[in-house]
C-alpha cells in the first residue's frame, strides 16, 4: 500500500508553525509497514485542496489529511474532499450531541458555526474526538482510503491511536511487517568524505543507506523493511558494515548527542575535565552540563572573554597575548593548561576564536583554535569555519569540534595514540 500525507493549513506554508503532525503520522505508518511515498502541504483553499487530493488519488492508496476540520470559514478540508468525491454531507446526531455536551461541560456558549462539524460525508466512518469537537473521518472510496483528522496535535494523535491504528489493523496492517530506521551520527567529516567511504552501499534496496548533513555532523540513515526480527538483524548487520568503513568517525546512534558520549567516556575512564572557553561564550560548558550527572566529571569552567579577563581569570601572561595574539594556537594551549591548573582537573579543554562579524587582525571570521591538555602533553587543532555559518553557527561548530577532540583523545590518546 502506498500512503500519502496531506497537511492542510496556510499557517504551515507561511512558516508560522512546524508540521509535527506529518512527522508523527510518518512514524506510525513505518511501524505498520506502510510505505509513505509523498507528503504534501496545501493552504486553506478549496480549489488547491481538491487539486492535491486528485493528484494523491492518482498515485497513492491511502491518503491521510490533517487540518481544516474546524468550525471557521477557512476550514475546508472535509467539504472540498466530499465535493470532489461526490458525497453528500449529512448531519450526524451523535456528533452534534457530543459537541453540545462538550460546550456545556466547559461552560462556554455554543456558537452555531461549530455545529458544521457535525456534517459528515455520507457513508464515512466516524473517529470519535474525546479531546475536541471535530470528529475524524474514514472514507473508503473504491480501492482508495481517505482518512481526515484535525490539525490540533493532541486531538490528532489521540484519534490515530484510538481510531486509525485499529482500523488499519483491521485492514491487515498489524505490524507484522515494519519499516524501521537507525541513525549513525558522524563528527569530524563532511558529506563528501562519508559518501566516498560508503561507496557501493548507497545503491542497496533493503536495507537502504542514505546520509544527511546536519550542523557539525553527518547522519547516516539505515532503513529496513520486513518482520521485526528480520529488520533487527538487517539493521545490525548494516550498522556493523558502516562502522567498519567509518570507524571512529561514528560517535553515536539515533538521539545520542556528542556531549552525552563524551560524558560517558569521561565517567568510564574516571577522568575529570576543566574548561576555559572564550569565543564560545559558555556554550561548551552549557552543553556538557546538559547531561545529567555531569558533576561527576566536569569540575568547572571559566569564560574569559576580554584580554584583561584572559590575564586575570585565565591567568595568561600579557607577553604571550601580545606576541602570539589572543586567537592563536599558543594561547589556546596555554588556556587548556590553565584549565587543568586552575580547576585541578585531569584534563583541560579550551576554545578561542573569531566568531565575527569582524576579523581579528589578519585572522578571518570563523578561525578557531581548540586545545586539549592532558598529563602526557597537549594537542591543538585549527579550524576555519568561514563566515557563512554566522556568529551563532561558528560558536556551535567550535563547541562540536572541541567535544570531538576530547572524544577522540578518550578513545585513542594524544595525536592518534590509542589509550
Amino acid at each position: 500500500m502506498r500512503a500519502e500525507i496531506i497537511s492542510v493549513g496556510t499557517e504551515l506554508l507561511l512558516g508560522q508553525i512546524v508540521d509535527t503532525n506529518a512527522t508523527f503520522l510518518a512514524q506510525v505508518l513505518a511501524e505498520l509497514g506502510i510505505d509513505l511515498y509523498f507528503k504534501t502541504t496545501v493552504g486553506d483553499n478549496w480549489a488547491r485542496i481538491q487539486q492535491v487530493t486528485k493528484e494523491a488519488l492518482s498515485r497513492s492508496d491511502l491518503l491521510l489529511f490533517t487540518g481544516g476540520l474546524g468550525p471557521t470559514e477557512d476550514d475546508l478540508t472535509k467539504e472540498a474532499v466530499a465535493d470532489l468525491l461526490g458525497l453528500e454531507l449529512v448531519r450526524e446526531e451523535s456528533v452534534e450531541a457530543h459537541i453540545r455536551a462538550l460546550f456545556e461541560q466547559r461552560r462556554r456558549p455554543l456558537v452555531e458555526s461549530v455545529l458544521k462539524q457535525a456534517l459528515i460525508p455520507r457513508g464515512a466512518k466516524i473517529i470519535p474526538n474525546r479531546w475536541g469537537t471535530a470528529p475524524g473521518l474514514i472514507i473508503e472510496h473504491g480501492e482508495k482510503i481517505l482518512i481526515l483528522l484535525p490539525g490540533v496535535p493532541r486531538e490528532m494523535k489521540g484519534m490515530v491511536r484510538e481510531g486509525v491504528i485499529p482500523y488499519l489493523h483491521s485492514r491487515g496492517f498489524t505490524g507484522k511487517e515494519v519499516i524501521r530506521s537507525r541513525i549513525l551520527r558522524i563528527a569530524g567529516a563532511g558529506e563528501a568524505l562519508v559518501e566516498a567511504k560508503l561507496a557501493g552501499l548507497l545503491s542497496r534496496a533493503n536495507p537502504t543507506i542514505a546520509f544527511l548533513a546536519h550542523r557539525g555532523e553527518v547522519h547516516v540513515r539505515i532503513t529496513a523493511k520486513g518482520n521485526p526480527e528480520e529488520v533487527a538483524a538487517m539493521l545490525e548487520a548494516a550498522e556493523q558494515e558502516v562502522r567498519g568503513r567509518l570507524g571512529e568517525l561514528v560517535f553515536g546512534i539515533d538521539e545520542e548527542s556528542l556531549e552525552e558520549v563524551v560524558g560517558r567516556l569521561l565517567r568510564g575512564r574516571r577522568l575529570t575535565l576543566g574548561v576555559v572557553e572564550s569565543c564560545t561564550g559558555g556554550l561548551l560548558s552549557h552543553r556538557l552540563t546538559n547531561v545529567p550527572g555531569s558533576s561527576e566529571y566536569l569540575v568547572g569552567a571559566a569564560v574569559p572573554y576580554t584580554k584583561r579577563a584572559k590575564m586575570q581569570l585565565g591567568r595568561l601572561k600579557e607577553a604571550l597575548l601580545r606576541e602570539a595574539g589572543e586567537v592563536s594556537p599558543e594561547v589556546s594551549v596555554a588556556m587548556a593548561r590553565e584549565a587543568r591548573a586552575l580547576l585541578g582537573s585531569d584534563l583541560g579543554l579550551s576554545v578561542t576564536g573569531v566568531a565575527g562579524p569582524q576579523r581579528v587582525g589578519e585572522l578571518p571570521v570563523g578561525t578557531v583554535y581548540i586545545a586539549l591538555a592532558a598529563p602526557e602533553g597537549e594537542e591543538v587543532e585549527e579550524h576555519r569555519f568561514g563566515e557563512e555559518p554566522g556568529r551563532e553557527g561558528i560558536k556551535w561548530l567550535a563547541s562540536q569540534a572541541a567535544l570531538n577532540l576530547l572524544r577522540l583523545y578518550l578513545l585513542r590518546g594524544l595525536n592518534g595514540r590509542r589509550s
